[in-house]
């Protein structure tokens, strides 16, 4: 095996091992940075949520109230604003959600899935988890859902959802009363939770990912390439002419042509190496040569 064969196999056997450890590292950190941006999306997104209900319930509540003319003023909700306002969002944005799931809403539009209830009850066991983060498989893809935790904590919640005599009249019209009772205060009975898909982020970090891979890999062909040609120019061609210098001069051509390197670098050494061998050699040749003295 030749010494051009055995260099780039070792070259390309250290470049398959970087490339495989980067390519790991960065797909790890590229959809880490994804899932990042999508959670900051989701919170900015709940924090809107938020302020929408905050403007509900100091803005348009005071001024509407529950009941009006005998009709429950849905409007006045916070739940039904929030979620409301976030609804046309689908349409533009397929895959974006939000919703206020409850396990005993006043609206069963509200009511929780099998697994936004496993986050509810997440919320109901552990008091003190503000925040539950999870991935999951959707008809739209890979989908993101931050959850927070919707609690009881002022007393005016229970005069419409403590039990169904105190509740307005407008409102057990519209919904019943078999739903939305029994909210006891400080006790979480929902959650905030907003889905946004994946899948876009993802194929984005796959295309960086692929990009960066890509890139590597002409950087890597382009370097080996000039390692091949000084390869050549500086030791493979000077040492297959030292080679055949040397091999005439073994069979006895001491007319064969003289090495000459100019430079301080290892094959010039080896060159005035070879050259002082070769001299001796011819001294000692003449010297046997030489007719012996008669005493």
């Amino acid at each position: 095996m030749g010494l051009r064969i055995k260099f780039n196999l070792a070259i390309l056997a250290a470049f398959v091992l970087g490339f495989l450890a980067t390519a790991f590292l960065l797909n790890r950190n590229f959809v880490a940075a994804a899932r990042q941006e999508v959670i900051a999306k989701a919170r900015v997104m709940l924090s809107e949520a938020d302020a929408v209900r905050g403007y509900t319930v100091k803005q348009v509540e005071p001024v509407t109230g529950a009941e009006r003319a005998g009709k429950f003023i849905v409007v006045s909700v916070p739940s039904f604003a929030a979620q409301f306002t976030f609804h046309g969002l689908s349409n533009d944005f397929p895959g974006y959600a939000y919703k206020e799931a409850a396990l005993n809403p006043t609206n069963p539009a509200d009511r929780a899935t099998d697994w936004e209830a496993d986050i509810i009850n997440a919320f109901r066991q552990g008091a003190t988890r503000h925040e539950i983060v999870t991935d999951r498989e959707t008809p739209m893809g890979a989908t993101l859902t931050l959850a927070r935790p919707l609690t009881v904590n002022e007393g005016a919640c229970l005069e419409c959802h403590s039990n169904a005599s105190a509740a307005p009249t407008a409102m057990l019209a519209s919904y019943g009363s078999a739903n939305g009772f029994g909210w006891k205060l400080h006790e979480t009975i929902g959650a905030q939770i907003i889905s946004l898909p994946l899948s876009v982020p993802l194929r984005q970090a796959r295309h960086s990912l692929f990009l960066f891979l890509a890139m590597l890999t002409v950087v890597f062909l382009l370097m080996l390439g000039i390692m091949n040609v000084l390869l050549h120019y500086l030791v493979i061609r000077p040492m297959a002419r030292i080679t055949r210098i040397a091999t005439d001069v073994s069979l006895g051509n001491m007319a064969a042509e003289q090495f000459r390197v100019d430079g301080g670098d290892e094959v010039a050494t080896l060159a005035a190496a070879f050259n002082r061998m070769r001299h001796s050699l011819e001294a000692a040749l003449d010297m046997l040569e030489e007719p012996a003295s008669v005493p």
